[in-house]
């Protein structure tokens, strides 16, 4: 703090990020590091796999709390879900059994989250080997989290008045190759009666 203290002054004063980061826990893929954010510039919310569930107001209060915190309070511009090579929530979800069995009650429970995108991957590319499927479907649940952060309605309207862009991200640690994508919307307005 004392290197900046005009910036941290700032700070002290409020926060204005413009992101929202969704990352996931793993120590390898920090997302300030990998991003190069300075304190103040992204308001993060990290949990296994990276995921955002749908909408619902009771079992992930959360998230939604940190999703409304973000896009209602703080009004940030932009919602970026980051994935990341080898992870290893996705591999969880892509090795759940099928019968619906678990062995971690609050880890399978939580990458259940994935399983459309889980289901997307295996349909698609059934030839592929099990590494290449998980490696699939680590850039296909951040697109699913994409589409589950239009379920709220908050990220809707600032989605519908052109205040909030939702961009994906997949970081590849092993390699150091980072991607970024838009999610496209064509959100219907709504028909005033």
């Amino acid at each position: 703090m004392s290197k900046y203290p005009e910036c941290f002054s700032e700070l002290a004063k409020g926060q204005h990020p413009k992101f929202l980061v969704f990352a996931c826990s793993d120590s390898r893929v920090s997302p300030s590091h990998v991003l190069d954010f300075q304190p103040g510039e992204a308001f993060m919310a990290r949990n296994i796999a990276n995921m955002v569930p749908a909408f619902n107001q009771l079992r992930y209060s959360c998230v939604g709390a940190t999703i409304e915190y973000a896009v209602a309070n703080l009004q940030v511009e932009n919602v970026l879900v980051i994935g990341h090579s080898r992870c290893g929530g996705i591999k969880r979800l892509m090795s759940l059994p099928d019968d619906g069995s678990n062995y971690y009650d609050f880890i399978d429970d939580w990458v259940r989250i994935g399983l459309p995108a889980k289901a997307k991957v295996k349909r698609e590319h059934p030839d592929l080997s099990f590494e290449q499927q998980t490696a699939l479907c680590e850039r296909e649940s951040v697109n699913l989290s994409l589409v589950n952060l239009l379920t709220y309605p908050y990220v809707q309207r600032a989605v519908q008045d052109g205040t909030l862009a939702l961009r994906g991200g997949y970081y590849d640690f092993v390699n150091g190759k980072f991607e970024l994508w838009e999610l496209k919307t064509d959100i219907t307005p709504p028909i005033v009666i």
